[in-house]
């Protein structure tokens, strides 16, 4: 794109019509153009319209105002759905949590994105289909492959949201990349809403407790269900209209955090051979071991997705750093599961632990390369891009394969 670019300077109505096709690689390849642009007139005039931050909130239209508030209705009602059908609450939100937010969000990008219809009919039936498996699993408390099938359902769903927010685009690495920001950010507001909703909470709380009423139980089961419900679908709306809000406040999280994680993680390793504890005869901590190491590469995944491309040298090696750790760290629980297996046999535990950390470890020593070589070589951070997006296909293959083929495999137990 950036020669297109360069032979377009003329041409405003071709550089219009390469922004509208693609807004976010357009934008990415133009702010590292630019330095050698300066001067000319109409790349002047679109540094400035990229780079323009509105003072004022965007409420975006009337459309995305009213699809935001039918949505957050929705959610919060299928969030009470125990109350409303009197089922058991453990059970309802164990194999369909996934599905108060992720649908909607789906199929708000969907819309955004004007997908073709027979894509939307994809996207319906794949949820539908999702919705009627994973509630015809036989109920056992005991069933090791339902809660496996239930925890990589949520995973499933995220991907179904993936391909929605790509515009069906499966193939465009920049996309993909542009998703896994979007979840930073998502993250970030989310946690905002939050913080904000448990002040207001505290507040209401101690006003209506001052005129004696105590109305915590209706408020949680009332109101805070359909806030918490709809806080992700309002902070999707904030993130799409408004992305100058956290548009600088996640890479500055994402820089701030990678090295004290890094930090952390080989203080941990230290405290770790000091306690005598290890992940070879202790199942619950191999377990929070593989939780930590999944952090610990989301945080990696999502420091790359916000830097836009563009990373100072020692941020480039403190990810490279922090990756070389955790391909450490999956070294001692991939060995750890290994020797579970060899020594107590073949579970679905234990197959989808194997499995999941084959495909981390295969994935961080890509992108550690893809570090080194930008350290070694000055290459662009498109070859750790790529390493990333690249990727993302497996992880989906493989939560499609543990939540619809395990069970039947594993003959459900």
């Amino acid at each position: 794109m950036k020669e297109k670019i360069r032979a377009n300077l003329d041409n405003p109505k071709q550089l219009e019509k390469m922004y509208r096709s693609d807004k976010t690689k357009f934008k990415k390849t133009f702010v590292a153009l630019y330095p050698t642009l300066q001067g000319n007139l109409l790349a002047d005039g679109w540094h400035e319209r990229l780079n323009y931050e509105s003072e004022e909130i965007n409420w975006g239209n009337r459309n995305d105002l009213l699809f935001v508030v039918i949505a957050s209705a929705i959610a919060g009602t299928i969030a009470k759905l125990p109350v409303i059908l009197s089922v058991t609450e453990d059970s309802f939100y164990s194999r369909n949590v996934g599905f108060i937010v992720f649908p909607l969000l789906t199929f708000y990008f969907a819309w955004r994105n004007k997908l073709p219809m027979r894509k939307m009919l994809f996207i319906a039936c794949s949820i539908l289909v999702s919705i009627i498996y994973i509630n015809s699993l036989p109920d056992s408390n005991k069933s090791d492959t339902l809660v496996l099938a239930c925890m990589h359902m949520v995973l499933f769903l995220w991907s179904i949201l993936g391909f929605a927010f790509v515009g069906g685009k499966h193939n465009d690495k920049e996309k993909r990349l542009a998703f896994l920001k979007y979840n930073g950010d998502l993250i970030v507001m989310t946690g905002l809403i939050g913080i904000a909703g448990a002040i207001l909470t505290g507040i209401t709380f101690g006003l209506f407790s001052l005129i004696g009423f105590d109305i915590k139980t209706f408020y949680f089961e009332n109101v805070a269900i359909y806030g918490l419900a709809a806080a992700p679908i309002v902070a999707t709306f904030l993130t799409q209209t408004n992305p100058q809000l956290v548009g600088k406040v996640a890479p500055v999280i994402a820089k701030l955090f990678s090295p004290l994680v890094l930090v952390m993680l080989v203080a941990y390793l230290i405290a770790i051979w000091y306690s005598g504890k290890d992940p070879y005869n202790d199942r619950d901590f191999l377990l929070l071991f593989n939780a930590l190491l999944a952090g610990v590469m989301a945080i990696i995944f999502f420091s790359v997705a916000e830097s836009n491309g563009s990373q100072r040298k020692i941020e480039t090696w403190i990810l490279l750093l922090l990756s070389v750790v955790t391909i450490t760290v999956n070294g001692v629980a991939l060995s750890a599961i290994l020797f579970r297996i060899s020594e107590f046999g073949i579970t679905p535990n234990r197959v989808v632990v194997l499995g999941s950390n084959i495909l981390m470890l295969v994935n961080l020593i890509w992108v550690a390369t893809a570090l080194g070589k930008r350290i070694s070589k000055n290459a662009d951070m498109q070859s750790v891009e790529n390493a990333i997006a690249s990727y993302l296909p497996l992880y989906v293959i493989w939560a499609a394969v543990v939540t619809f083929l395990f069970p039947v495999v594993f003959a459900f137990r």
